[in-house]
């Protein structure tokens, strides 16, 4: 079975094995957060084990 491309665009996995996603809400009205939350939902953060289960599912 094919992997599904939107998957592979939103997720990284990385060399161990993780998936990692971005942080939500980045795309606009950034105006209202401040700096320090904008900073903060920059980085890349890890799923939780019942997502990896699923998004490994699609990858396959």
């Amino acid at each position: 079975m094919k992997p599904r491309k939107s998957i592979l665009k939103r997720f990284k996995i990385t060399k161990n094995g993780k998936i990692l996603r971005r942080h939500t809400g980045l795309d606009h009205n950034l105006a209202k957060k401040s700096g320090n939350k904008r900073r903060k939902n920059s980085k890349w953060v890890a799923l939780s084990k019942q997502e990896v289960k699923k998004i490994k599912k699609l990858l396959k």
